[in-house]
């Protein structure tokens, strides 16, 4: 679905690095926002069923960025889709801007939650499919957003260790690894979740074909994980 920003212009993938430009200052965690820049862009060119019209529809899916403390490729992406106005971009970090070096769910339109701090955002996509799932809504799918270093953090092993037994086929986690976590073996992320009941596939994170192979694959009566492969963080 094509969507368009405040002044009626489309933006296509194409456009994302200038309009990461745009965001200029200090502290923007550069690498941890391109890692997931293709990952996002498949997920809201084509995969999530969300749009700016419809940010408070039930049936709407979620997404939720739990790697939050590199948004500027998130931003980027919702000003391209039309969720925050690109006028916004180059405020990004000031004082009076909504666009924080962490989403503030309650200033920035299309944030499903308020994130930076890692081994939160897994759990909470464990929480909401439950909570989707109590409600009888059945349509909707929750995506998370983590990064691989965030598996070092006991939460995310909990999370991952209830979902698989709970059958929330509802649920995707979209890893990205990008070799930053401190206890990670390889080929292990994968293994971890398959250990505890997921669908697991991992891709080239840079290839949007693989990707959307990988976010579409079927997972009947099992949550679903794909980790996404880019180049290593440099120092």
């Amino acid at each position: 679905m094509r969507m368009t920003n405040a002044t009626d212009m489309t933006y296509s993938y194409a456009d994302l690095p200038g309009l990461m430009g745009l965001m200029t200052g200090d502290e923007k965690h550069g690498p941890a926002a391109t890692s997931t820049l293709d990952v996002l862009w498949v997920l809201y060119d084509r995969v999530l069923r969300v749009s700016p019209e419809g940010m408070a529809d039930p049936e709407r899916d979620r997404f939720l960025l739990s790697k939050g403390h590199g948004p500027m490729a998130y931003y980027a992406v919702l000003a391209a889709k039309g969720f925050i106005p690109v006028e916004w971009l180059p405020g990004f970090g000031s004082y009076d801007s909504p666009l924080g070096h962490h989403p503030d769910r309650t200033l920035v339109p299309g944030a499903e939650i308020g994130s930076g701090s890692l081994g939160h955002g897994l759990p909470i996509a464990v929480g909401t499919a439950l909570g989707l799932r109590a409600q009888g809504l059945d349509e909707p799918r929750v995506w998370a957003l983590i990064g691989d270093a965030e598996l070092d953090e006991g939460s995310n092993h909990e999370a991952i260790a209830f979902a698989g037994p709970a059958g929330l086929d509802r649920l995707h986690t979209v890893v990205v690894d990008n070799s930053s976590a401190s206890y990670a073996r390889p080929g292990g992320i994968a293994t971890r979740f398959q250990a505890a009941g997921w669908s697991a596939l991992t891709v080239d994170g840079r290839d949007h074909e693989a990707l959307y192979a990988a976010f579409t694959a079927p997972h009947p009566g099992s949550p679903h994980v794909v980790v996404a492969r880019v180049e290593p963080k440099s120092a």
